[in-house]
């Protein structure tokens, strides 16, 4: 966490529970409010300049999705709470990004929090909340951009959605930011092979410096996916008059994605843990066979440097010192000692 949303958290203490304060990184200059309204027959969009456009669509028969882009404008946050009927200490929750998945139940509403991943060199999230009521879904996110347009498709198309309720439209977002989650994996596994790959063939100081990063990106995935599990657990086994039997069933689809997302993140962190063992290894291994060759060549000259050394004092009456063919006699010897040497190793397997 920067020091500067620490900062901001810290302007909350002692304010009384429910005070709106924008907590965290401010992410778009403007605030964007678009409005799709939809039923089995009709649909339309619009971008809402005023909020007053809201006001026939509460009571409408359509269901509708009002989607806020950029929270940290919290006079529109609390219009909008205020019109929708959202409780201060659930905008609260809205305002302050630093929240972990949750869902609460809120008698005829029911209140969503998610994280949606980004992953652009390195991994970033942001804060999604869904307030959910009979006929409308109200989205809440950090900035423009999202991975929703898959689901606009669907309603523009008329296909499926069209056909259900505001339930309906809430699995549908999750569903479209849990399929992220598998593209966010892919990712991560092809950033773990091509460091494997470094790891074996050419670890470098840089190499821990990426497995650091790998880690931290890690811990933050988890972090950021784990209490999904009890999110959608939580939905698909509602009981709020909300949440219909027959989107049960779709929940359940998404809460087994949810597993699958969840054990691969595990697998990950698993690898990811045994990479700086395998990156010592690897450097030792190196050392080893450095220090071997090494020790190879030391070993082969140490008789060569003995000979040398004999043959190199200056006495004067070395029986050796008038031998007409004294000195190539002495470098066959020591070509043969280095020849008888380097096969000996050879033999052993240590060249």
């Amino acid at each position: 966490m920067k020091s500067k949303s620490k900062g901001r958290l810290s302007r909350k203490s002692g304010l009384p529970p429910g005070t709106l304060i924008h907590v965290g990184e401010r992410k778009t200059d403007k605030s964007r409010i678009t409005v799709i309204n939809y039923d089995e027959k009709d649909y339309g969009e619009f971008e809402a300049e005023d909020l007053n456009q809201l006001l026939p669509e509460k009571d409408s028969p359509k269901v509708s999705w009002i989607n806020v882009d950029g929270i940290h404008d919290v006079g529109v946050v609390e219009k909008i709470g205020g019109y929708f009927d959202i409780h201060p200490l659930v905008l609260e929750d809205v305002l302050n990004t630093q929240q972990r998945p949750k869902k609460e139940e809120l008698g005829e509403r029911v209140f969503v929090v998610l994280r949606l991943l980004h992953i652009n060199g390195d991994l970033s999230s942001e804060q999604i909340s869904f307030f959910v009521g009979e006929n409308f879904v109200v989205s809440f996110q950090e900035h423009e951009g999202d991975v929703f347009n898959g689901v606009r498709d669907r309603i523009r198309t008329g296909r499926g959605i069209r056909k259900r309720k505001a339930d309906y439209l809430l699995y549908a977002l999750i569903d479209s930011i849990v399929d992220n989650y598998f593209l966010i994996l892919e990712r991560f596994g092809e950033r773990i092979e091509a460091l494997e790959d470094e790891i074996l063939e050419n670890p470098s100081n840089q190499t821990m410096q990426r497995i650091q990063g790998l880690r931290k990106d890690i811990i933050s995935l988890r972090r950021s996916i784990w209490p999904l599990r009890e999110v959608i657990s939580g939905l698909e086994r509602s009981e709020s008059p909300l949440i219909k039997k027959s989107t049960g069933i779709y929940f359940r689809d998404v809460y087994d994605h949810t597993i699958q997302v969840i054990d691969t993140i595990e697998s990950y962190r698993d690898i990811v843990s045994g990479m700086l063992d395998t990156y010592l290894s690897s450097l030792s291994n190196r050392m080893n066979e450095v220090m071997k060759t090494l020790t190879i060549i030391a070993t082969i000259f140490i008789p060569l440097t003995f000979i040398a050394g004999v043959y190199g004092m200056n006495f004067k009456h070395m029986p050796e010192l008038d031998y007409r063919y004294g000195y190539p006699l002495i470098w066959f010897i020591m070509a043969g000692v280095a020849a008888a040497l380097t096969a000996y190793f050879k033999k052993k397997r240590w060249l």
